[in-house]
């Protein structure tokens, strides 16, 4: 597909201005998009309970009464209250501790004091004083309900009750990658890292639709052979351009013609405890070693080498996110495939020996565009179109992603 020359120059405002940044609130996450929420093996039993976002709103995934999954807004429909703050629990249903509203586990109401009033005796005459008004119906007065489907383990919601299907929406060019890790066996909680970025929530997207950065920034990639652009690697997108997967498989690393002045490669960098890279191929791989898929706008999809993760990224502002790490398993893995999964998750996170680099780089990129709003980024490595490639030389995802960003945001 031939484009015009925007998405492969953005300007410096797309990330900064406040006004952009609400639209895309509204837009985005709020409207016509699916954002992800969790997994199912974080609220395995009746009752469970984690708190999360879609966008800025704070809102509850907890397993019901029928065995499924509601996702409901943290957010009283009396005076407004967040009542719930506690990350993750167990509870019969939810009660705001302002006025004690009460609702059940599909955030229905089912309860408030003094709906009827309180009785008073005046003189030997029952008077009923206060209450609710006779036309108050407790099922116009429950918590905002989204619409919720699950995915081989995925949780996604969405405000938008209109919005497609679900695996419409992901696509049937980028489902596939999603069910070669989602493949339907039953997932096990490993643990979560946390960390909040200081730089606009597009930029994480960016930098995992980048094939072009991490031979070049990453030490241990370009080192170790994890990802380097002299791997055999394929670039996948959806027929709209949101969603992403970079593929690719791992090389034994050292010196060669990719490496030449790369100033993050380390010839003589070796490991005290060669653990952390103790890979170990399995069945489900199919070949690659790596797939990064980016479903656009909330969440990565990580599979590189054992380590397997979610990333879920919360705007916080025009100016920072929240990104949070959720890191886990198969029922079926082994106790020495379950240290193995938990020893490589160190290249990860906000102190991880790969992806702090990242944490540090988009700063950097936030800085630059709050001190030059005028001026524009270059997307333009392998050309200025839009399409799939079989090789990593290239910035097409990110060409694409702001292809449809500007569709999205009628610019």
């Amino acid at each position: 597909m031939n484009t015009t020359a925007s998405p492969s120059r953005v300007p410096y405002s797309t990330y900064t201005d406040p006004e952009i940044y609400r639209e895309e609130l509204e837009k985005i996450f709020y409207r016509d998009h699916w954002c992800y929420v969790g997994l199912e093996a974080e609220v395995p039993n009746l009752g469970d309970f984690k708190t999360t976002f879609v966008g800025e709103r704070s809102v509850i995934m907890v397993r019901n009464k029928t065995g499924g999954i509601s996702v409901i807004e943290n957010h009283c429909a009396h005076r407004g209250v967040r009542f719930c703050q506690k990350s993750h629990g167990q509870t019969k249903d939810f009660v705001c501790p302002y006025h004690q509203w009460n609702y059940d586990l599909e955030g229905n109401l089912i309860g408030l004091p003094f709906r009827r009033g309180v009785k008073v005796n005046e003189g030997g005459t029952i008077k009923i004083q206060g209450g609710q008004p006779a036309d108050f119906k407790m099922e116009d007065h429950g918590l905002t309900k989204l619409r919720v489907e699950t995915y081989n383990g995925l949780v996604f919601a969405s405000f938008d009750h209109s919005v497609e299907s679900l695996q419409d929406y992901i696509g049937p060019k980028v489902l596939p990658w999603v069910n070669r890790v989602f493949d339907g066996r039953k997932l096990t909680l490993l643990g979560y890292s946390r960390q909040r970025i200081p730089g606009n929530w597009k930029l994480m997207q960016e930098n995992i639709k980048d094939p072009y950065h991490p031979g070049l920034l990453h030490t241990w990639f370009v080192t170790f052979g994890l990802w380097r652009a002299d791997q055999k690697s394929q670039m996948v997108m959806d027929e709209h351009y949101r969603h992403a997967v970079m593929i690719s498989r791992r090389n034994e690393g050292g010196a060669g013609s990719v490496t030449q002045g790369v100033t993050s490669f380390k010839a003589d960098m070796h490991l005290q405890d060669d653990r952390v890279l103790d890979v170990v191929p399995e069945a489900w791989w199919k070949g690659p070693s790596v797939t990064m898929m980016t479903l656009f706008p909330s969440v990565i999809l990580q599979q590189q080498v054992n380590s397997v993760s979610t990333r879920h990224i919360v705007p916080r502002g025009p100016n920072e996110f929240d990104f949070v790490w959720t890191h886990f398993g198969f029922e079926d893995d082994s106790e020495e495939m379950t240290r193995r999964r938990l020893r490589q998750a160190n290249l990860f996170g906000p102190a991880g020996y790969v992806s702090a680099d990242d944490g540090e780089v988009i700063e950097m990129s936030q800085q630059g565009f709050t001190q030059h709003p005028d001026y524009q980024t270059i997307a333009e490595l392998g050309g200025r179109e839009v399409g799939d490639t079989d090789h990593m030389v290239t910035e097409t995802l990110i060409r694409g992603m702001h292809a449809y960003w500007g569709k999205v945001m009628g610019r």
